[in-house]
Formats: structure tokens, C-alpha cells, sequence
């Protein structure tokens, strides 16, 4: 009996003892994959702030070529404008030209038919047919006065186009000069930067490969729309890097947990902790 009693005591006594392992194991797993989820944001947070900083030095070497870029563009359109504008005038002239031989013609087939009303006038039958040729040929000599008239605004109008050409011209000399000058700037601003430009792009086109799809889109998105080209910011003095408003203690907490990605609930940028930024060099 005394043996029964022994072994039905460890039997009761046995549940007991296993039960804070099957806790500890739970509990372990449950760390396990707690520190996995932080391990794999802050892989994301890592990978998008170092994107931000290849990106970040990229729009530095473009501000380095300032407006030039959109000033050589600015030239270009100006020069194609006035191009076509010039084009258009030396078309206009042509056809003024035209028109102007046109009326020289007409008025030497209204003389012609002067003249041959005239000596028909020498061999009329009777008054009827007389006034009828001097009716035709003061209608002709009426044409050659009309054709004469729109000659003289015809080379009115050339003088006024030519002079108007003669100025286009002059400034499309000069804007081609500012152009060139500008383009030689340019060229010799981007031979300096272009090696640094080429390497950083090649290095934040191996970081995107680290991002997925979905992240990286909202990346760029933010980009675009931030003013400064920041999409993903550390906290600065318990603010946000990019706006500078102010950022909840709370939230602060979670930023440093890494169990997500957190934005600024005022501008929409990715916020990053500071450890995270003393980790990182480009």
C-alpha cells in the first residue's frame, strides 16, 4: 500500500512539474517570433533609409548644376519658337510676293484690253457701241487703279515683315549664342558630377531590388510629393526629420521598437530611429 500511495502521489505530482516547460517553450516561441517581425522591419527601415541617403546624394549633385538644365531647355523651346516664327514670315512674304505679281499681271492684261477697246473705239457703227467700249475701258482702267492699290499694301506689309524678320533674326543669333554658352557650362558641370551621379544610381538600383514592390512604390510616391525629396526621415529631437512637428512620446517608443513601419501623421514620411542612422553609410 505504501507503494501504491508512492506512485500515485508522482503520478499527481507529474503534471506539475511539466507544466512550467510547456509555459517556457510558448514563451519562447512568442519572443522567437516577436524578434523576427523587429528583425525584418528594421531590415525594411535599414534598406529605405539607405535608398533615401544614395537618393538624397544624387539630388545633391543635380542642385550642384542649379537652373542651367532648365535654362539650356528654356533656350531650346525659345529658339524652336522662333524658328517657326521666322519660317512663318519668310512663307508670308513669299505669298505677298506672289500676290503682288499676281496684280503686276493683272494690270498689264487691263492695259492691254485699254488698248484694244480704244482702237476699237476708231471703227464704232453708231454711239450705242461707243459708249458700250468706254464703259469696258474705264472698268479696266478702274482694275488697274484697285490692282494698284493692293500692290502698294502688299509692299507695305512686306516692309513691315521684314522689318519684324530682320529683329527675330538678330534675337535668334543671340538666343543660339546664350545657348551655346549655356550648353558648354552644362557640359563642364556634368563631366565633374557625372561619375559620382552614375555610381550612386547604380547603388540605389541594387537597394530597390532589397525593397518590395509595395514599399518602394509609396517611397517614390512620398518623394514626389515632398518638397525637400525626403520620403524617409530619423526623429530629430522628438520631431519628425522632415515637417519638425512634434512626435508623441508613445510613438517614439514604437519607432524605436521596430515591430512596424510608422509615418508622420503630419507630412506622411517614414520615420526611422537614430540608432538606425548611426548604422548606415553610403
Amino acid at each position: 500500500m505504501a507503494k501504491a500511495k508512492a506512485s500515485s502521489k508522482k503520478q499527481e505530482e507529474e503534471p506539475i512539474i511539466n507544466e512550467p516547460e510547456i509555459v517556457t517553450t510558448t514563451s519562447a516561441m512568442d519572443q522567437t517570433a516577436e524578434d523576427s517581425i523587429e528583425s525584418a522591419v528594421r531590415k525594411k527601415l535599414i534598406s529605405l533609409y539607405t535608398l533615401q541617403l544614395i537618393d538624397a546624394q544624387v539630388d545633391k549633385i543635380r542642385n550642384i548644376r542649379g537652373e542651367l538644365p532648365l535654362e539650356v531647355q528654356d533656350l531650346e523651346d525659345e529658339i524652336e519658337g522662333l524658328e517657326t516664327r521666322i519660317a512663318k514670315f519668310n512663307q508670308e512674304l513669299s505669298d505677298l510676293q506672289m500676290e503682288i505679281t499676281r496684280k503686276q499681271n493683272s494690270i498689264k492684261e487691263s492695259q492691254e484690253l485699254v488698248k484694244k477697246y480704244e482702237a476699237q473705239q476708231m471703227n464704232v457703227r453708231n454711239n450705242r457701241e461707243y459708249d458700250s467700249l468706254s464703259k469696258e475701258i474705264e472698268y479696266q482702267k478702274l482694275e488697274v487703279q484697285l490692282a494698284e492699290k493692293k500692290i502698294s499694301e502688299f509692299e507695305a506689309s512686306i516692309q513691315s515683315k521684314k522689318e519684324i524678320l530682320e529683329v527675330s533674326s538678330n534675337e535668334l543669333v543671340e538666343r543660339k549664342n546664350d545657348l551655346e554658352i549655356k550648353n558648354s557650362e552644362l557640359k563642364d558641370i556634368i563631366e565633374e558630377t557625372q561619375k559620382e551621379e552614375d555610381l550612386l544610381k547604380a547603388k540605389s538600383e541594387v537597394q530597390k531590388k532589397n525593397i518590395d514592390e509595395r514599399l518602394l512604390t509609396a517611397y517614390k510616391r512620398i518623394r514626389e510629393n515632398a518638397r525637400n525629396g525626403l520620403s524617409v526621415v530619423p526623429v530629430e529631437r522628438d520631431a519628425c526629420g522632415g515637417c519638425f512637428n512634434k512626435i508623441p512620446p508613445q510613438r517614439q517608443l514604437d519607432i524605436r521598437l521596430n515591430k512596424k513601419i510608422i509615418v508622420c501623421e503630419y507630412c506622411g514620411r517614414v520615420l526611422v530611429d537614430p540608432d538606425i542612422v548611426e548604422e548606415i553609410s553610403i
